[in-house]
């Protein structure tokens, strides 16, 4: 892949002037616009509860793509950020994709862009790539393994033990995960704005406040949270400790969304978002995921726009990485594979 092909934009322009009229019974539109459309509406966990609410499905990034390339949906309407919507587009390229906010980014995203992680790996060419699907399609294309919170520890098991590793772009999953299996491996210096702002103090504070509550903590916060956390995994794996675990009040170290859902399926339980380190949770929201509302959702379905729009040589390379990461996947996860490309 040359520099050239990199700088390719992988979405079309949203129009300068889109507006809504006030009076709209949105969610009445949304839900028209979807059946005329045949559109299915994906939500992240980290979504605000009225579009979780509205959407298909709800849950994290590569399992709402493999959903939804299930269906017989002619458009994806993404709710998330741009990485999770160029994967739907990576994984069904028959289908319009499109997000309501072209804004809605990643910090871990911005924090390795293409030409400076392809240095990266040509520092160090004895490496294998194992990089965090929080990461653009350009840069998906550079690397060898595509990994989640879920399997990242299954896929890192299973790579000879001689063979060097770089991870990237998160380094606190990176270093999460070579203390979880003793694999040294060299870490891309990237974070996630809201993992970030835990504070270990506010936390402990909370903890104290109510002895008997675990502590669920997404893996991308930094060690100091996670060394106080009873259970650590992904966004999916933390909703099922908390609607699992016998404990009748938890505290969530993540983006505090997810307690939405939570609280939907257990209403006798109490969530308690970890605070940050004013001793509150509001500041651990993530912006990106707040830039989608009810409004540019409607919008997005009406004008069909921004559309995500991933050049067909990035893609088949950025999918490679992918197919291994399945490949290695456990064997259920391998089955819902199967079921997705099909």
């Amino acid at each position: 892949m040359d520099a050239k092909s990199l700088e390719v934009k992988s979405f079309t322009p949203m129009p300068l002037s889109r507006s809504v009229d006030p009076t709209l019974d949105l969610e009445a539109e949304i839900k028209r616009l979807r059946r005329e459309k045949n559109a299915v509406i994906l939500a992240h966990y980290y979504q605000e509860a009225e579009i979780q609410d509205i959407a298909d499905f709800v849950g994290d990034s590569l399992d709402l793509s493999r959903k939804a390339a299930a269906t017989d949906a002619d458009m994806i309407v993404f709710c998330g950020v741009r990485f999770m919507a160029e994967v739907a587009k990576i994984l069904s390229p028959q289908k319009k994709v499109v997000l309501p906010d072209l804004e809605a980014g990643c910090s871990l995203e911005d924090s390795c862009q293409a030409e400076d992680f392809r240095r990266f790996r040509e520092a160090h060419p004895d490496h294998v790539s194992l990089t965090y699907i929080n990461c653009s399609a350009e840069v998906k294309a550079l690397t060898d393994i595509i990994v989640t919170s879920s399997n990242a520890e299954h896929i890192i098991r299973q790579i000879p033990a001689d063979q060097p590793i770089l991870f990237a772009p998160d380094r606190h999953l990176g270093a999460y995960l070579a203390k979880k299996t003793g694999r040294p491996m060299t870490l891309w210096p990237g974070t996630c704005i809201v993992h970030e702002r835990f504070s270990e103090e506010e936390l402990l504070k909370l903890k104290a406040q109510h002895p008997d509550a675990p502590v669920a903590a997404h893996p991308e916060c930094p060690d100091f949270i996670l060394a106080h956390a009873e259970h650590v995994g992904s966004t999916s794996s933390i909703l099922k400790f908390a609607l699992s675990h016998d404990a009748k009040t938890f505290i969530i170290a993540t983006e505090p969304h997810i307690i939405h859902q939570m609280e939907k399926a257990a209403p006798h339980k109490v969530f308690l978002g970890a605070p940050g380190a004013d001793g509150q949770c509001s500041c651990n929201n993530c912006p990106f995921m707040a830039l989608n509302t009810m409004e540019k959702l409607y919008l997005c379905l009406r004008d069909e726009t921004p559309e995500i729009i991933v050049p067909e040589d990035i893609r088949l390379k950025a999918l490679k990485p992918l197919e291994r990461m399945l490949e290695m996947s456990p064997p259920m996860a391998q089955n819902r594979v199967a079921a997705m490309a099909s």
